[in-house]
């Protein structure tokens, strides 16, 4: 057996690890050593407080040493057994319920010393302890701290424990895959001192040690190398250049109505240079709320279809769709050919643009992802464009890089403004292109926090909108009431403004059907309605350019992100816009801190690195949900430092290291294996 094939080993391997226990921890996808490794401690129980039996305190865990003096075994059906066990100041009672005697009698043998730990109680005079699982002769596999992990029902901390001490005692030693400069940042802590280390009770919660550092690195290193192969592989793909005229860029300037900031010329530049190489582009177009990424998406689009190739532009929906599709046939020549495909398109009108798309006679086409059903062929595709996918996974995104073949050039854009750090953990097989600057025109929402008992006064505020000829998003948390849970509700609000604004409110959630959402969202971009009332499932990125007010119902209750995104569905005209956030009198701290944030910045980047200081990275945006996974160690935010390390370490690697073969047994131990096999 290799090093590393003793770590694959079956649970049932161990002592005390029968098929019931291995089948409890299989259902928490616990098969082998190497996940029981990587379930770190989350605390631990403190058995060090050795006391006599007369200074035991009721409820508190406490630690004795005892001679058994007598079995009270009776004979009566469903009557628990007793033990006697006394120390020179007192007594206790020792209670089993479905217990053996012959158990019983052998982890509590006559006239033995014995060390028991637990909580005890006080009973008719005496005290007791019930089916105590800390027992044992040798007093040193008691008296210490013990760990606790997060436990499945039906394995006590006790077998936890037994389990991961056999584990860690014959841990093998890796042969190691870091170079000595990068150990040296470490303290040259080995792989295994380091796993055995972070399973020390004294040692929970010390992420600043060199041990978790080094194995939060290795964490983060086996990642850059996955995305570091994947964009290799990219980088060998050769395809024809794209020849374009750049001049042709200020014509369509000039039809948008506003000179692109520099940030955008930067990011058209990037994406050209793309266009025009011989290596395939793979690139994420990062950009806050407003930020005018569909604008550099478009012209860059526009450079591809005068090249000769054609465009297929996806949106998560068919309304934001449709908002591209318009905003494009407003800016191109009318000699481009501009489709739109989507659910609503008439069949017949559908089988004709599928033939247009397969002669080559549509430039460019937007929809939703069924542009990418079988049935759609493209006669010469040469750029994908996909927005707002910022849930896509790596390997989601490879099969993407795929499609249209080595010709075609990929671009992602996601309005999630999320740090560097974190950006290199889930787009790193990508190269990223940012927008931070947004249009001089663009006016920064003013945000405003209200107390819940104070809604006339909002009410008042939002008549005075109307009467400007201004509509109004209210958003609420909940669909319906809740008994459970103290927050607004789309219908409980509903049925309140509609008695104040009559037929000059709509309300959208969850529950409506796409056609219908789709339906509602028309006529309020059509200006049928004032107010719509909705959860958070307002679209991202759609523009309602007559809607300069957003108000959000127990704000506290919502991330800091979500709520920067929220606003963001308002200031998209010349009006000055306004966010209300409302809220009850009873804040906490935390939400006091995130309200106060949103009213002083509207940089997405900053309030998102912030947020995630708050909430930890994972609750993000949906990250959990969406595959994209977290770090058994590694914080983006918290190990910044460590990510710039590694990125160092993985230019080193790209530029002298032919092959990955010392770094195999870090892919494996970090589920990375999977990925490197399907690229290399």
């Amino acid at each position: 057996m290799n090093k590393y094939e003793y770590l694959l080993q079956d649970l049932t391997k161990l002592k005390g690890v029968g098929r019931k226990t291995a089948s409890i921890l299989k259902k928490k996808n616990i098969n082998t050593f190497l996940d029981i490794i990587f379930r770190l401690p989350e605390s631990y129980t403190d058995r060090t407080n050795l006391v006599n039996i007369s200074s035991l305190q009721i409820g508190k865990i406490s630690t004795i040493k005892v001679v058994v003096r007598k079995y009270n075994f009776p004979r009566v059906r469903n009557l628990p057994n007793k033990v006697i066990c006394d120390d020179n100041t007192g007594k206790v009672e020792c209670v089993f319920f479905n217990s053996f005697e012959g158990y019983i009698k052998k982890i509590l043998p006559l006239n033995e010393e014995i060390t028991i730990s637990g909580k005890f109680n006080y009973f008719r005079n005496s005290y007791q302890i019930s089916n105590p699982k800390y027992i044992s002769k040798e007093s040193n596999l008691i008296l210490k701290k013990h760990n606790k992990y997060s436990l499945t029902e039906g394995i006590t901390e006790k077998i936890y424990n037994n389990i991961i001490n056999q584990i860690l005692i014959n841990l093998p030693d890796l042969d190691e895959w870091l170079s000595e400069e990068i150990l040296k940042n470490f303290n040259n802590e080995s792989w295994k001192d380091s796993i055995i280390k972070i399973h020390d009770p004294k040692n929970i919660g010390d992420t600043k040690s060199n041990f978790y550092k080094r194995l939060a690195f290795d964490e983060i290193l086996s990642s850059l190398i996955v995305f570091s192969q994947i964009r290799k592989k990219i980088k060998k793909i050769k395809k024809k250049r794209k020849i374009f005229k750049i001049n042709t860029n200020s014509a369509l300037e000039k039809k948008i109505g506003f000179k692109l900031t520099n940030d955008q010329v930067k990011t058209l530049n990037e994406i050209n240079n793309d266009l025009s190489s011989r290596s395939k582009m793979f690139r994420i177009l990062q950009g806050d709320v407003g930020s005018g990424k569909t604008i550099v998406a478009l012209i860059a689009a526009n450079n591809v279809i005068n090249a000769g190739y054609q465009v297929a532009f996806m949106a998560p929906t068919e309304i934001l769709s449709r908002q591209h599709y318009v905003l494009a046939k407003k800016i191109f020549s009318e000699e481009i050919n501009v489709s739109l495909l989507t659910s609503k398109t008439e069949n017949k009108e559908k089988k004709i643009i599928i033939e247009k798309i397969k002669k080559n006679k549509t430039n460019i086409v937007f929809g939703t992802h069924s542009l990418f059903q079988k049935k759609i062929i493209f006669k010469n595709l040469g750029f994908i464009i996909i927005d707002e996918q910022h849930k896509f996974g790596v390997k989601q995104r490879k099969g993407l890089s795929d499609k249209g073949g080595n010709n075609c050039d990929v671009l992602l854009m996601s309005a999630t403004p999320i740090p560097r750090t974190l950006t290199m953990t889930i787009y790193g097989d990508m190269d990223l292109s940012v927008i931070k600057e947004k249009p001089k025109f663009r006016k920064e929402v003013k945000t405003y926090s209200k107390l819940e008992s104070k809604i006339d006064e909002i009410v008042k505020y939002v008549k005075k909108e109307i009467n400007n000829n201004n509509q109004i998003f209210w958003v609420c948390p909940l669909i319906e009431d809740s008994n459970k849970i103290d927050h607004i509700s789309t219908k409980r609000r509903y049925d309140y403004l509609k008695k104040i604004f009559k037929n000059n409110v709509n309300v959208l959630h969850g529950n409506v059907d796409n056609e219908k959402k789709e339906s509602i969202l028309n006529d309020f971009l059509n200006k049928k309605f004032s107010i719509l009332i909705s959860t958070t499932i307002i679209e991202v990125g759609i523009d309602f350019p007559n809607a300069n007010v957003i108000i959000i119902e127990n704000a506290n209750k919502f991330g800091l992100s979500q709520l920067h995104q929220l606003r963001g569905r308002v200031g998209r005209g010349e009006k000055d816009s306004s966010c209300i956030l409302m809220f009850k009198s009873n804040l906490s701290e935390n939400a006091k801190k995130r309200i106060q944030i949103l009213k002083k910045s509207n940089d997405g980047f900053l309030i998102s690195e912030e947020d995630m200081k708050l909430r930890g990275y994972g609750d993000i945006l949906g990250f959990k949900q969406s595959g994209i996974k977290n770090f058994k160690l590694a914080d983006p935010i918290q190990n910044e430092d460590l990510f710039i390390l590694a990125e160092k370490e993985i230019k080193r690697i790209e530029k002298n290291e032919k092959s990955l073969i010392k770094y195999k047994p870090l892919l494996k131990l970090y589920d990375q294996a999977e990925i490197i096999n399907d690229i290399v």
